[in-house]
């Protein structure tokens, strides 16, 4: 297991039961420590830095995953297809060399970019800078070209400056226990989602509805495209057999969830976030098809045989999320420059 892969956290968090009394103990430093943060940047104590073009940060207020990286994906495209040359700026999580900063392409090893990075390198083509810095990405994507910086997580990181914040919530986890890390998962308080300018809900399925003032957000799956290469197969196709799914995501049984509500016999096999895949991994005993999401399926390439299959998933947000997004950014800077 790498040894910067996220455990899964503890029962507590999201499935109830007692909080330890350490990890209360720890949890009031934790947020002593949050606010004082907090007021620091309020007072101007400690600098934001603006980059001179719009910035959107996607994140969330727990720490896990909660569908930011396939709506930064939707945001790039949207962006591009508005006219905005988007670049995305991450730190890379759990990558070797993590201190460094380096361009990410659909050629990067993700053991060297990250796995998030590295999927939507390939998804979308853009630009993508990943550096612990994320005020020193920002900028080199601007000095790249781009008229726009996504954040694919970085709602914590306040010393750049951003024009949009897009809070994403799990539709079924929400705020857990909503207590603050360790004893729960939260990283801010509740309260700071306030201040977010569009809160999106991660819903589980079609049929959910999103809270006043939340917009729903629904992550399509249709095919399983053979990780070794060929052509993609239905879901469908798979309705009625058993298949190993794989997931080493923030939340795990999201996807294998998914995969039940479409007819499939899942044998779950939960893997830590950002885990680094060996082939003897799969050594599960049986000759099923291994279905995976995207992000394990980038770490799994070179050896993957005919039964390894990616679940690519689409976000889907009402149009008028779009809308609303758009006239917040005002024009394209190109349009713009030429009236």
């Amino acid at each position: 297991m790498s040894k910067r892969a996220m455990p899964q956290p503890p029962g507590y968090w999201f499935g109830g039961g007692a909080v330890p009394v350490w990890a209360r103990a720890l949890s009031g430093i934790y947020g002593a420590a949050v606010a004082l943060r907090r007021r620091l940047y309020r007072a101007g104590l400690l600098r934001r830095h603006r980059i001179g073009v719009p910035v959107i940060v996607v994140g969330n207020l727990i720490a896990g995953g909660t569908g930011k990286t396939p709506l930064t994906i939707a945001l790039v495209e949207r962006l591009r297809a508005a006219g905005f040359k988007p670049g995305v700026a991450s730190r890379g999580y759990g990558r070797s060399g993590e201190g460094q900063a380096r361009w990410v392409d659909a050629a990067t090893p993700p053991a060297e970019g990250g796995d998030e990075p590295v999927l939507i390198a390939r998804q979308t083509g853009t630009r993508v800078r990943v550096d612990r810095d994320r005020v020193a990405a920002a900028k080199a994507l601007v000095a790249a070209g781009c008229d726009v910086v996504v954040c694919d997580d970085g709602l914590q990181h306040y010393r750049l400056q951003r024009d949009v914040e897009i809070e994403v919530i799990d539709g079924v986890r929400r705020y857990g226990n909503g207590r603050l890390m360790p004893a729960g998962p939260l990283r801010e308080p509740a309260a700071r989602a306030d201040e977010c300018d569009f809160r999106v809900v991660n819903l589980p399925d079609a049929d959910g509805a999103a809270a006043f003032g939340e917009w729903p957000m629904h992550l399509q799956a249709d095919d399983a495209l053979p990780v070794s290469g060929g052509r993609p197969k239905p879901l469908s196709a798979f309705v009625g057999q058993r298949v190993h799914a794989v997931a080493g995501i923030g939340n795990p049984d999201r996807f294998f969830a998914m995969l039940r509500s479409r007819g499939l016999g899942v044998v779950p096999h939960a893997f830590p976030d950002h885990h680094a895949y060996r082939a003897e991994d799969f050594a599960f005993g049986s000759e099923l098809p291994v279905l995976m999401t995207e992000k394990d399926a980038v770490k799994c390439a070179a050896f993957a045989n005919a039964w390894f299959y990616s679940v690519p998933v689409a976000a889907k947000l009402p149009e008028a999320f779009w809308i609303a997004l758009l006239e917040r950014l005002g024009p394209v800077p190109s349009a713009s420059a030429g009236r």
